[in-house]
């Protein structure tokens, strides 16, 4: 993974610094087990990766992603910003109410925007987020066993 988060931050014109490659590393590794990460998160396992990091450097590092289109935030109502490596495409979120786990929900019509409002109010529309909302499995298997 080193070498792979090093030439995308190459490419994205930006300096390959330990922080920044552990930071997205972390949020590749991540992807690949469908989790969506807090920057406390992030921080805590690029601690473990490179030794003491600040949550400062670490949102530092987020920030600079996210400019570079490297990583999206997700910001759910009423839940603290996470962040994800899956970048590109046009895919959406389904959020539990309880537990606030968030996994990616894949786009049916798979072009964005996917949705048109009724009344654009002269805006170009490109792109439209949607967060579903509900009950996580264990939630929701909690929820029903609770009198």
């Amino acid at each position: 993974m080193m070498a792979d988060s090093t030439t995308r931050l190459r490419e994205a014109d930006l300096r390959a610094t330990a922080p920044r490659v552990a930071v997205l590393d972390t949020l590749e590794s991540a992807r690949i087990a469908s989790e969506h990460l807090t920057a406390t998160e992030i921080a805590d396992r690029v601690a473990a990766r490179i030794g003491a990091v600040s949550l400062q450097a670490v949102y530092d590092c987020l920030a600079a992603l996210e400019q570079a289109e490297l990583v999206r935030r997700i910001q759910p109502a009423g839940h603290p910003a996470h962040f994800e490596a899956r970048v590109g495409d046009n895919h959406h979120h389904v959020v539990c109410r309880s537990c606030g786990r968030t996994e990616d929900i894949d786009c049916v019509v798979g072009e964005a925007p996917c949705v048109h409002p009724s009344s654009a109010g002269g805006f170009v529309i490109d792109q439209a987020e949607i967060t579903f909302w509900g009950l996580c499995p264990d939630c929701a298997a909690s929820a029903a066993a609770t009198p």
